[in-house]
């Protein structure tokens, strides 16, 4: 059976810009046939990892890192091991993972372009600390290579051994990052070294109806001349205010699987995913708008047959009312949609955590916690009465 954590926010904003499209302009979407503020999964998901390396709530040694510029990571072994351009060391990875099948295809398009650029990965490599750690050995131990390699003025991919190649291919099989088994990576090259997200995140939406405000600036030069007037600087910033509804859902088994079997640190990425999810805040004109504004209320759901993404609870959207809080109000909307929902899909050994500062959430439905930490610790607690025992 499958066993999925979920996670239900309802949590107000301040006047904020914290996730803004093309235009500097808050991110927004259609939903319901209204106009909704929007946060992005990708934004939230940022905002976790950042919260999980700047607390040191994941240690350093357990989180991913996620570059194109390999090189950089790996510059002091690289000249160690003899080469005097570092930068090569990108080229030589992108060409070692390419496979085989595809080795001329790649010599084709390389001998029609002439890129002059700074080499560069072509992808956002999502690499564990161990991952790092087993490159730097293979620097060690393929040094002449490399060096041979990187003297070379153009690279092709059958110029890369087998040895390296597979070598490689070996040391970005280690991972056991959590971030990296939460929300997975990619690899257009090396498909063996793909990790499917065990974590889904929604795009958050507000649970009311919304419009976008301006923010008219002007500014004066401390340096003014005496009898000169008027504004130095001038400009306008947009924002919104909103109540949002977030979403997210971890599948137990795959979080599991990507660490690798590890029980223990599956438990402890649950508690951590949870106290970041509830804390984390994107930082978008955080020095404009310091939006530091936690979430009312916190659900935590385990489901035993399905997820149940709980955003339709605001297709019809709230109407701010000047007697109760669009939070308040968000909060009921969400469990009494939940309840109706519930009783046609969910199963009947699904559980409820919830942290309610509301006081809208059902009495009896599920377990309220007195503060996050017992959150968390509950939501681990949760997963560990479901989760197989090692052998």
């Amino acid at each position: 059976m499958s066993l999925f954590l979920e996670f239900h926010l309802i949590q107000n904003f301040a006047p904020s810009n914290l996730n803004r499209d093309h235009n500097g302009a808050p991110k927004d979407a259609l939903f319901g046939g209204q106009r909704r503020a929007r946060q992005s999964s990708q934004c939230w998901k940022r905002a976790v990892r950042d919260y999980f390396r700047t607390t040191n709530l994941v240690g350093a040694d357990l989180l991913g890192l996620r570059t194109c510029h390999l090189d950089r990571v790996l510059e002091d072994e690289l000249r160690t091991a003899g080469l005097q351009e570092p930068n090569r060391f990108n080229e030589i990875v992108k060409l070692a993972l390419k496979s085989k099948k595809e080795k001329g295809k790649a010599e084709k398009e390389e001998n029609d372009t002439e890129d002059k650029s700074e080499p560069t990965l072509s992808y956002l490599l999502f690499i564990s600390a161990v991952e790092v750690e087993a490159v730097k050995i293979l620097i060690q131990e393929h040094a002449k290579t490399l060096v041979d390699l990187a003297s070379k003025k153009k690279l092709k991919v059958s110029d890369v051994p087998d040895s390296l190649r597979n070598d490689l291919k070996a040391c970005l099989a280690r991972s056991k990052a959590v971030d990296v088994a939460l929300f997975g990576r990619m690899l257009a090259d090396h498909p063996s070294a793909n990790q499917v997200a065990a974590c889904q995140v929604a795009h958050a939406i507000s649970t009311h109806r919304v419009e976008r405000e301006f923010d008219y600036f002007t500014a004066v030069d401390d340096k003014r001349n005496v009898g000169e007037t008027g504004a130095d600087m001038i400009g306008q910033v947009e924002f919104n205010s909103a109540t949002f509804y977030r979403y997210a859902v971890l599948d137990l088994r795959k979080l599991l699987g990507n660490l690798q079997g590890d029980r223990e640190l599956t438990l402890a990425a649950v508690q951590a995913f949870t106290l970041a999810l509830a804390r984390a805040v994107p930082s978008g004109k955080q020095n404009s708008f310091a939006a530091h504004n936690l979430p009312e209320f916190v659900g935590v759901c385990l489901r035993h047959a399905a997820p149940m993404n709980l955003a339709n609870a605001f297709e019809q959207p709230v109407t701010a009312r000047r007697d109760e809080a669009l939070s308040a109000q968000s909060v009921r909307e969400l469990a009494a949609y939940e309840s109706k929902l519930a009783a046609v899909y969910a199963a009947a050994q699904d559980q409820w955590l919830t942290l309610d500062l509301s006081s809208q959430w059902p009495a009896g439905k599920g377990a309220a916690q007195p503060s996050l930490q017992a959150l968390a610790e509950s939501a681990q607690a949760l997963a560990a009465q479901v989760l197989p025992a090692e052998a």
